[in-house]
């Protein structure tokens, strides 16, 4: 298998645009989006009764949508484990989504075990911040330090610890994206970049005992939330509530249960969510 990914590698050269396909889609689009996490809330979400709306679909959620013959605008996956793991469920999200944003990793994965699934389709390459295709990324600490007054670009900075140069969040994905260790953060920024000013983030649940809405049993691939999330999820969101929400970039979270404290993403439910979709 290493060696089939490997082989894939001339094939990448495609979609090294230097985050021009993605450049060129910023701020061509307003008002709400969903973005569909994989949390046992979304199986109880009536994605059905929101299809009109533009969504984002990431890794095994996808199952949803396919369900109900919907395509997302987006699929999302950066996860290499996740395409090795559950590579079925990889190729349908590229098939069925209008477009897909891969990172490298995903991308190249993908590429050695089922190339044929990209044939025709809109793939937009991912790139991670001070991830350069070519020559060295810098430190943390220097690049956190460079981008301080880059407008496109939120990053926490420490001269004494280095993993709060690792939080940011980028409103420019021609620039790149931080990958927080959670993929619906990278569609968060994505759907900044976009230019989508309210945001319903639907099964990000972020507690690990229950699993994945899609998958249960001795089947299922372990979470590795509880490693993540104090260190880098929770750090982030706070980054974004501090300096990225606001009154043009409202993000909420369907998932009353989650993990996420409301002070950072409020929590709604289905009423309140029908009432700002009425008032946008």
């Amino acid at each position: 298998m290493d060696e089939q990914i490997q082989a894939a590698s001339p094939l990448l050269q495609r979609y090294f645009d230097g985050g021009e396909s993605l450049a060129r889609m910023r701020h061509s689009r307003s008002g709400p989006v969903i973005i569909f996490a994989s949390g046992p809330s979304a199986a109880g979400f009536p994605l059905d009764r929101y299809r009109h709306l533009p969504m984002m679909a990431v890794n095994g959620s996808i199952v949803r949508f396919a369900e109900l013959g919907i395509r997302p605008l987006f699929y999302l996956c950066d996860d290499r484990g996740f395409v090795l793991d559950r590579l079925p469920l990889a190729i349908q999200g590229v098939s069925l989504a209008e477009r897909a944003g891969l990172g490298l990793d995903a991308l190249k994965t993908l590429l050695g075990l089922a190339p044929e699934c990209l044939d025709g389709r809109e793939v937009h390459l991912m790139q991670r911040v001070n991830r350069p295709l070519e020559g060295e990324p810098l430190s943390n600490r220097r690049y956190a330090w460079q981008v301080r007054n880059d407008p496109d670009i939120e990053c926490g900075f420490s001269l004494f610890r280095q993993k709060p140069n690792r939080i940011g969040f980028s409103r420019n994905l021609g620039k790149g994206y931080f990958g927080s260790r959670t993929i619906p953060y990278a569609g968060l920024q994505l759907a900044h970049h976009l230019g989508f000013d309210k945001v319903f983030l639907v099964g990000l649940d972020l507690n690990p005992g229950p699993g994945r809405f899609y998958e249960q049993g001795p089947d299922a691939v372990p979470s590795r939330i509880d490693d993540d999330y104090a260190d880098y999820i929770l750090p982030s969101f706070e980054l974004m509530a501090r300096r990225v929400s606001g009154p043009g970039f409202q993000v909420y979270n369907l998932s009353t249960g989650s993990r996420l404290p409301d002070s950072l993403v409020p929590k709604i439910g289905l009423d309140q969510l029908d009432a700002l979709l009425a008032s946008a």
